[in-house]
């Protein structure tokens, strides 16, 4: 059966009034395959969005669709006093079988949500009122979930936060250096080993669980076109226990730095204040209610822990011969632990500025 074939057979399966009228790839997500099914439904065309699971990485897709359902569940009842609640979280749509998501013949998963209209998503972020609208929304989105009734979330991918065996993952990759290229990541290397108390500042903080996005790039939320607001956070695989600080450190990573994950001028690489600034305004000023006073303590040390993370990660997968992360070229994976470094780098000459403003504001949020 051919690519096409499978895909609309999969959009079909799906509990949807209506005939099939058009299927497209949809979004950049380099993860699962997305595409944009529209119906014709009495003359009016309805949009759904499609995905097709990549079990790979999430190893068990019914615990994740199950995670899916009760996150999103649980937050429509909290919006259900918002005349736009259905365009504020993602709802799943079952299969003709009432599952909540279908297997295909060749035991690929897929789900389907309806398509959120007049919203859409940015792979960078602009400026500081998209910055503060994004950490405004997965704020919201934390705190709307510190009432998620038990059990706990399933964790679909096992210590996906946990820094310090991230760290044990390095040191085992450089005592193997399997692919003699250890030599080539020298002065990255020496890097990551002088920094490594940095692994354990969040663990050893004794803060309390929280269930978390995990994934908060700029990318996963919808941002609604007249407004600008931050409307729907997306991407819900990662949704599972963790720490706050880990979903606001990624921001930091993700948001404040104008130069690409690979930037090969490191000199673009650079933490920029108004950006920081814009995340914790949007941030404090949607989770100051639940938020403990060691969690707002910890927020630029946050942002410190999760980029050393990143770059341990990715300078792993360039010791190990790129298993994970996809590559361009030649040393990719080295040229994104440089990029982490100089953010890091950059982070750590402002961090007292960066600490007195978020101390400011936590003492006040507004």
């Amino acid at each position: 059966m051919s690519v096409s074939a499978v895909v609309h057979e999969a959009a079909r399966s799906f509990d949807i009034e209506g005939d099939l009228v058009s299927i497209e790839r949809y979004g950049s997500g380099h993860i699962n395959d997305s595409y944009c099914a529209a119906f014709d439904r009495g003359g009016a065309t309805t949009r759904f969005l499609m995905q097709r699971i990549n079990h790979r990485i999430f190893k068990q897709p019914l615990l994740l669709m199950e995670n899916i359902h009760r996150v999103t569940t649980h937050v429509a009842e909290q919006l259900s006093d918002d005349p736009d609640s259905d365009r504020r979280v993602l709802t799943l749509i079952p299969d003709r079988d009432g599952l909540l998501c279908h297997v295909d013949r060749e035991g690929e998963f897929w789900r389907a949500y309806k398509f959120i209209e007049r919203a859409h998503t940015y792979d960078t972020i602009q400026s500081p009122a998209q910055a503060f609208q994004a950490a405004k929304a997965f704020g919201q989105f934390q705190r709307m979930l510190v009432t998620l009734p038990a059990p706990r979330l399933h964790e679909t991918i096992p210590d996906f936060h946990n820094t310090p065996k991230r760290l044990e993952a390095f040191l085992r990759a450089l005592g193997a250096d399997p692919c003699n290229r250890a030599a080539e990541a020298r002065d990255e290397i020496a890097y990551a080993l002088e920094y490594q108390a940095l692994a354990s500042i969040l663990t050893d903080a004794d803060l309390p669980e929280r269930t978390i996005h995990a994934d908060t790039k700029i990318n996963n939320v919808l941002l609604d076109d007249a407004s600008g607001e931050g409307l729907c956070v997306i991407d819900l695989d990662t949704v599972m226990p963790g720490l706050s600080l880990h979903d606001f450190g990624d921001m930091v990573r993700t948001a404040t730095s104008p130069a690409a994950e690979d930037e090969l001028n490191l000199s673009k690489v650079r933490m920029q204040m108004p950006m920081f600034e814009a995340l914790v305004r949007g941030y404090l000023g949607s989770t100051a209610d639940f938020l403990s006073a060691g969690e707002k303590t910890l927020l630029v040390d946050a942002g410190k822990l999760i980029t050393y993370e990143q770059a341990l990660r990715f300078l792993t997968d360039f010791i190990l011969g790129d298993p994970y992360y996809k590559i361009a070229r030649e040393k990719h994976n080295l040229d994104r632990t440089r990029t982490q470094i100089a953010l890091l780098k950059s982070i750590n000459e402002q961090e007292d500025a960066m600490q007195r403003f978020v101390d400011r504001i936590a003492a006040s949020p507004s």
